[in-house]
């Protein structure tokens, strides 16, 4: 037995030796870290301004800068709030001066909305609302208005008219001066269609206007409507039909952001329904897509295999679960994930899982946040050291081998970790803000509800800084308390301290079925009470005038039937519903005409007015019988047998206006109203809104009240705060 001693205790330590070569970090530690990255994101931050502002992005190999997503200073605003959060408040309130002094949206460039939205809508609210720590002068009303704020509105009105489809999926491209360009494409990515309820949802709670959030939540409706049979989104769609262009299934580039915008959207909103469409969504996603930890690719329509990749963009998955509580299963991924950073030094943007290497062509890393997030995430949930390791070696690569005289270079192969001469506006934005925030555990954007800040708002006493801030996918935080400053509170004590009971049984939940099912019957009795002693009386009135409401009913079918013939007459059929002849949505006018009648008009206009010159002079020459009134020319009548008179110089609409009414009648949609007869009328948000209150093409979420799904082990606090409405005015409190 005692021979046997020795080899076991060297196999015990074999292995447990991963576990004994955790670094363990002092605070002194961390804090040298935290330092190391504020200077990191300082020498980014210089280079661009010396190098490359007011271009959108630094070129960190040439020292010099370039225009990408829309010649707006990108880099400048994107890297605003990063200020604020490593303190450099100086600097912020004078960035700030400079872009309200020189920046003007009303330009004639094409844009992506997507982009637009996270990057500039998302860095202007979060700068708007963090300017109060800095000592930046606010206007009477702050957080409600501001010129941050009223510049964020101004560009979510000019992406606007991106979402006027008949789906109400946007668009993915638009004009900020003119609107949705001229034979701009009708395929959007998913994400491009499910990322905007965080940014749009802020905008309506800060300004009072619901357009954004209406809007951006019925485009999240829409692609919960388009789901395959099985559960599963495409990748690629059609925002005019409906119809799914690219059918791959997976969670990572051009669907990630919308699933990412179910759970924070929901938080920050307070919509169970949207946590409701992700739980169904993770349900799928878990039994046709998960394979050991991995995610793969596989078509919506049967969850057949596709791709056996991992894209470096999957890597913010483990971070959303981490949001909801599950904290266990997200550990066992993003090991996985640093597996095969510590293979390259980097993620490439496609990683093989079948040959377990990058893939070709996609070989490269472009700074990106999502593994750094999702790192951060865990670590402020488990505080386990492995994480603060995890993100050392994240550090350590970039330092090593992006970092250039003039910034931080791509890396445009992680194989031999070649450079590229870009620097893309998220490195400031999120990849350094995520590192700084992972070693400053201490951050006011950790605050655990533990301390806030109390202003006053013409709405009463509003409580903000509690933390929990929800960021966009671009690491612009949102405060979610601040949400509640800009609106009369609709609840009283009594209706906070019933909701802080439910709160307190979150786990049972027969408790809130008995609460739900005692409303019901409640409200089934007053239900009945009314509608048996409205029966009484109505027998008794209609025994009395039942001769004069049946020809009252009978005059308003005749006119509901006239209204639904002339709607129809505006229409055209499609395959996914009724929709105008250029795709939107009309006003109803008594004069309105048909296609048909356009094209006699038109044509009818050039027979009439046509100059007929040869030996017997010009038409108006002609002696002409007067017609009467039935016999007014019509297309139908314009065949019509007339003599040769020699030299008669006459050209029959069918050698002019005929050729072009037959190059348009095949496409007479998209190219018969772009003729000069009638420009498309502009996009109206206020009657888009109307439009889509009033058509529901989508049904609410039957989870749309149940907010115990909001209940989730983490940030438990937080959604405490936001769903009891901290936020009550002194006429309150006195009651």
């Amino acid at each position: 037995m005692k021979t046997l001693v020795f080899p076991v205790i060297v196999i015990l330590c074999y292995i447990c030796d991963p576990c004994l070569s955790i670094r363990k970090y002092s605070k002194e530690d961390v804090i040298k870290l935290r330092e190391e990255v504020r200077e990191m994101f300082q020498h980014a931050y210089d280079s661009y301004l010396r190098y490359a502002y007011p271009y959108d992005e630094l070129r960190p190999l040439s020292c010099d800068g370039v225009d990408t997503w829309g010649s707006y200073s990108l880099t400048l605003i994107d890297a605003l709030d990063t200020l604020a959060i490593m303190g450099n408040y100086t600097e912020f309130n004078r960035v700030v001066d400079v872009v309200l002094q020189k920046q003007n949206f009303d330009t004639d460039i094409n844009v992506s909305v997507f982009e637009t939205n996270i990057r500039i809508i998302g860095g202007l609210l979060s700068a708007h609302l963090l300017s109060h720590k800095t000592g930046l002068k606010l206007e009477p009303g702050w957080p409600c208005n501001g010129p941050l704020l009223r510049l964020a509105e101004d560009v979510a009105q000019r992406l606007i008219a991106a979402f006027d489809t008949t789906t109400g999926m946007p668009y993915g491209t638009i004009n900020l001066k003119s609107g949705v360009p001229p034979g701009e494409t009708s395929v959007t990515c998913t994400a491009g269609i499910g990322t905007f309820i965080i940014e749009f949802g802020t905008l309506s709670r800060l300004t009072g206007d619901p357009l954004y959030e209406e809007v951006a939540y019925n485009a999240l409706k829409a692609l919960y409507h388009h789901r395959s049979p099985i559960g599963l989104l495409g990748n690629h769609i059609d925002v005019m039909t409906g119809r799914w262009t690219a059918q791959d299934a997976g969670i990572g580039g051009g669907v990630d952001s919308y699933f990412e915008y179910l759970v924070k959207g929901a938080i920050l909103l307070e919509r169970p329904e949207l946590m409701s469409m992700f739980k169904e969504a993770r349900q799928v996603i878990d039994k046709y897509l998960k394979k050991d930890d991995w995610f793969v690719w596989a078509t919506m329509l049967r969850g057949h295999v596709t791709l056996p990749v991992f894209q470096s963009l999957e890597s913010y998955w483990p971070g959303v679960l981490t949001l909801i509580g599950e904290t266990d299963t997200a550990m066992r991924i993003i090991h996985n994930y640093h597996s095969v950073w510590k293979q390259y030094g980097f993620t490439p943007e496609v990683y093989n899982l079948g040959t377990g290497e990058a893939s070709t062509s996609r070989e490269s890393y472009p700074l990106r946040p999502e593994l750094i997030e999702s790192i951060m995430y865990l670590y402020r949930e488990t505080r386990d050291p492995i994480l603060l390791q995890m993100g050392e070696d994240i550090l350590r690569s970039i330092q090593h081998s992006a970092r250039t005289p003039c910034g931080y270079a791509t890396i445009k192969d992680v194989r031999d970790h070649r450079k590229e001469d870009r620097m893309e506006s998220f490195f400031l934005a999120e990849t350094t803000k995520y590192l700084y925030l992972l070693f400053d555990p201490d951050n006011f954007i950790h605050n655990p509800g533990v301390h806030g800040t109390v202003i006053n708002t013409p709405n009463g006493e509003c409580i903000v800084d509690v933390g929990g801030y929800i960021f966009n996918t671009e690491a612009h935080p949102i405060d979610p308390a601040m949400l509640y400053c800009c609106h009369e509170p609709s609840i009283n004590i009594s209706e906070v301290h019933r909701i802080y009971q439910i709160l307190e049984e979150e786990d049972n939940i027969q408790f809130m079925t008995m609460i739900d099912a005692s409303l019901n019957v409640t409200t089934s009795e007053s239900v009945i009470e009314t509608n048996s002693s409205a029966t009484v009386n109505a027998s008794e009135v209609v025994i009395e005038e039942k001769n004069e409401e049946e020809e009252i009913i009978q005059e308003e079918e005749i006119i509901q039937e006239e209204e639904i013939i002339q709607e129809e007459l505006i229409k055209t059929e499609t395959k996914t519903g009724y929709v105008n002849i250029d795709g939107t949505e009309r006003e109803k006018t008594t004069n309105e005409t048909t296609l048909s009648d356009i094209v006699k008009d038109r044509i009818n206009s050039y027979y009439e007015n046509t100059n007929v010159k040869g030996e017997q002079g010009t038409r108006e020459d002609i002696e002409i019988k007067p017609k009467k009134p039935e016999e007014k020319v019509d297309i139908d009548d314009i065949i019509v047998v007339r003599k040769y008179t020699g030299n008669d110089n006459l050209q029959l609409p069918s050698t002019t206006k005929a050729k072009e009414a037959i190059k348009m009648l095949p496409k007479v949609i998209q190219d018969f109203l772009n003729n000069d007869w009638k420009s498309k009328p502009a996009c109206e948000p206020q009657y888009m809104l109307e439009r889509i209150r009033k058509e529901k093409l989508y049904p609410d979420h039957p989870d749309v009240d149940k907010y115990e799904l909001l209940l989730t082990p983490a940030p438990s606090f937080l959604q405490r705060i936001s769903l009891a409405g901290e936020f009550l005015n002194k006429k309150q409190l006195e009651l």
